[in-house]
């Protein structure tokens, strides 16, 4: 049997929903990394070797997928989050779904996630974190000490938020803090080489806020040599969180 793909603008954006062969009811949204698209034909979990492995364990697991352009490298920016809540809206209403989703980050994902389980926590089931960025603020600081990137950031944030380059320091850029200390049930995994964000600043930062909040997250640490693994620890945690519908 087949996997049904939709592909369809919403204003601007191309988005990507996709039902497997046998449904189980429940929706994952994906939120990716700074490199990641959906166009009106493909995206990039669909050309990533390691993405699209996970993307096929979770739909030959039942799962229905949606997907995002998001305005493509769009570090969190509120007309990114209004786009992902926009996709969801269109989702419940196109599809039979279970209302509450688990949400799957990838990297800069991290920041639209955090403000999804902010505005709409009573729609998220589970949130499952691959090397997240959730802290711009501290990733930007981070990022002087690399002057390329630092300037290649900048550029990249000015377009995300339609500012100057030289009012970004003015700006309220996404940080963590004790409001984004939600009772979400949210697990990370982070690679412990090779990673863009520094998880002292991201994940680890999280985990602590999580566990002043009382409300205690787990942080995994891996080296990235078994991607089979993790795909099934994140569906497994997944269905940890299905029991209640």
């Amino acid at each position: 049997m087949k996997i049904m793909e939709r592909f369809f603008q919403i204003e601007t954006e191309w988005n990507v929903i996709q039902i497997p062969p046998k449904p189980n009811g429940f929706a994952v949204f994906i939120l990716g990394d700074r490199s990641d698209f959906v166009d009106s034909s493909s995206s990039f979990w669909h050309q990533h070797y390691g993405r699209y492995q996970l993307m096929q364990d979770l739909i030959d697991n039942g799962y229905t997928l949606m997907h995002s352009n998001l305005y493509g490298n769009n570090w969190g920016s509120p007309r990114a989050v209004t786009m992902a809540k926009q996709l969801y809206h269109l989702a419940m209403k196109k599809e039979i779904l279970n209302p509450r989703i688990h949400l799957l980050v990838d990297g800069m994902g991290g920041l639209t996630a955090l403000q999804m389980m902010q505005d709409i926590p009573e729609k998220i089931r589970s949130v499952a974190m691959l090397n997240p960025c959730l802290d711009l603020k501290a990733h930007l600081e981070k990022e002087k000490e690399h002057k390329f990137f630092y300037k290649r950031l900048r550029k990249e944030i000015s377009e995300a938020y339609l500012i100057e380059p030289k009012k970004i320091l003015s700006l309220a850029l996404p940080t963590l803090t004790h409001k984004n200390a939600t009772e979400l049930p949210v697990r990370v995994w982070q690679k412990m080489n090779g990673t863009v964000y520094d998880p002292e600043d991201h994940g680890k930062k999280f985990e602590a806020l999580r566990k002043h909040s009382e409300h205690p997250i787990q942080l995994i640490y891996h080296l990235g040599e078994n991607p089979y693994r993790i795909n099934q620890s994140v569906i497994k945690f997944y269905r940890e969180f299905e029991k209640i519908l």
